[in-house]
Order: structure tokens, then C-alpha cells, then sequence
């Protein structure tokens, strides 16, 4: 679903199910940035939008340094208190591009699911900047897409979709089609065009499971679902949550987590 400019506030309103109800990252992912970026108790890190913490651990555990900076207070707050037991953790809140660090200081900058919330043109050049020769840019995402095994069910969401989700927003309906390998390519290629060199992807899938409810409630994270009005969200959910219970009484979502790497010469 296409980002709605200027909704990065809701997510902080549903701080405390949006760290439940949002997956992490695969082991893999991690292995592969640390065999593309050596990351050891001397090293210093960034991370932009940390959200709930999903993608914080693997590095902290690396015994580096890292200095997350988040626009929302309750997350800020959520994190401070999950990782009080690192010393080497902080949080900075504020906007990634309001917030002043000092140039060619870091070993890693990495952001999940994050980093398309800043103007490219801003948050490109800014983490050019702040890395050391030899640094590296980590950003990862998380793409659902709808069950595949229950056709049935798929078309009913993607009804209800129209008949509420996209009436509310007078858009058109989209055709959503799986993450695939190509646009994981154009984007770990987007990072030449600002001076990183040695840009390289990777793909991750897996599949996820979920109750009516839990479904609903991770409907309820997403910052457009957020913004609608609430008795029009209310019903939505409410009629997605039957629809659920009417086939099969589970829906699966495929996920792909796509990776891209580069690095400061």
C-alpha cells in the first residue's frame, strides 16, 4: 500500500501494539551485514526510526555502540526502558533529518522499515556524511502480501478494502502485486546516485499466521488504517475480522524482507 505523506505521528499512538503485533527480522539478515561490515564492541551505529526495537538487538549484541534516533516520544520511552541494560544504547527524539550529528563518525548507519519516511534527498546525503570511509548504509523492509493459499478470502478483504479503506480516502483501488527481486534491485541501486559504492541486495521470506483478531489488530498499526475516522475504522475492522472468521478462521501473510547494502568510499 502507498505511503501517505505526513502520517509518521500516528504510529507513536499505538506504540505498545505496534511493537507487538510488528514482526522482527530473520537471523540471516544480520549475518549478511556483518559479513558486509565488521560490527565489534568499538564500533559506533545509528539507527533511523527504531520504532519498537524489532531490529535493535542483533546489533546491540555486537557490544556496539548505538544511538537510535525516533520521532515518537512513547516509542523513544519503550525503547529506553527495553534496552536499559546496554550502556553503549540512546535514543535521540526528534526527526532523523532535524537531528544534527557529526561527519565521518560511524561504522553503520541502518534503519528497517524506516527509512522511506525521509525525503530522499535529505536522508541520502545526510548518512553519506555521517559515516566514516568505509561505513556502511544497511536499510531493510518488511513487504506483506495478502494469503495466497485462500483466494476466497483475499477477495473479500480486497472488497471491504474498496468499500471502506479506499471510499474513505477518495483514492482509486490499487492492484497490489508481490515484492519482488527487480524492486529490491532499483533500490539498492538508488544509493549510487549519492556517492555510495559496492550496493548490493538481498531477499528474506516468510510466512506469518493470524487469529481475526490478532489480524485486525495488526491492521491496526499501519498509519493510514490509523488516520481514518474512527467510526468508519471501527466498522472496517470489524467486517474485515467476520470475514476472516467466515474462511477458515485464520489468514497467512507472505512476507519478503528485502536488504540493501552500501558503502562510503
Amino acid at each position: 500500500m502507498s505511503i501517505i505523506n505526513g502520517l509518521e505521528w500516528t504510529f507513536d499512538t499505538v506504540a505498545s501494539v505496534y511493537e507487538k503485533m510488528r514482526p522482527g527480522y530473520v537471523a540471516e539478515l544480520y549475518q549478511r551485514i556483518f559479513d558486509y561490515v565488521p560490527i565489534s564492541a568499538s564500533s559506533r551505529a545509528v539507527e533511523i526510526g527504531i520504532g519498537g526495537g524489532q531490529a535493535t538487538l542483533p546489533i546491540l549484541q555486537t557490544g556496539c555502540a548505538v544511538t537510535a534516533v525516533e520521532y515518537g516520544e512513547h516509542f523513544s520511552q519503550r525503547c529506553r526502558e527495553k534496552f536499559k541494560d546496554f550502556q553503549n544504547f540512546s535514543v535521540i527524539t526528534g526527526k532523523f533529518e532535524d537531528v544534527d550529528f557529526a561527519p565521518s563518525t560511524y561504522d553503520l548507519i541502518f534503519s528497517a522499515t524506516a527509512f522511506h519516511w525521509v525525503p530522499e534527498e535529505i536522508g541520502y546525503p545526510k548518512v553519506f556524511s555521517m559515516l566514516k570511509s568505509g561505513g556502511a548504509f544497511a536499510q531493510f523492509a518488511n513487504h506483506p502480501y495478502s494469503d495466497k493459499g485462500n483466494p476466497p478470502l483475499a477477495k473479500e478483504i480486497n472488497r471491504l478494502y474498496a468499500a471502506h479503506f479506499y471510499k474513505f480516502y477518495n483514492r482509486p483501488e490499487e492492484t497490489f502485486v508481490e515484492y519482488s527481486e527487480e524492486d529490491a534491485r532499483r533500490r539498492a541501486m538508488r544509493s549510487e546516485q549519492y556517492g555510495f559504492m559496492d550496493s548490493c541486495y538481498a531477499l528474506y521470506h516468510r510466512t506469518r499466521t493470524f487469529s481475526a483478531k490478532e489480524y485486525v489488530a495488526l491492521m491496526g498499526t499501519y498509519s493510514d488504517h490509523i488516520a481514518m475516522e474512527e467510526g468508519i475504522r471501527t466498522e472496517f475492522f470489524s467486517k474485515v475480522e467476520e470475514a476472516i472468521r467466515n474462511h477458515g478462521g485464520t489468514i497467512t501473510i507472505y512476507d519478503t524482507i528485502d536488504l540493501q547494502l552500501a558503502r562510503k568510499p
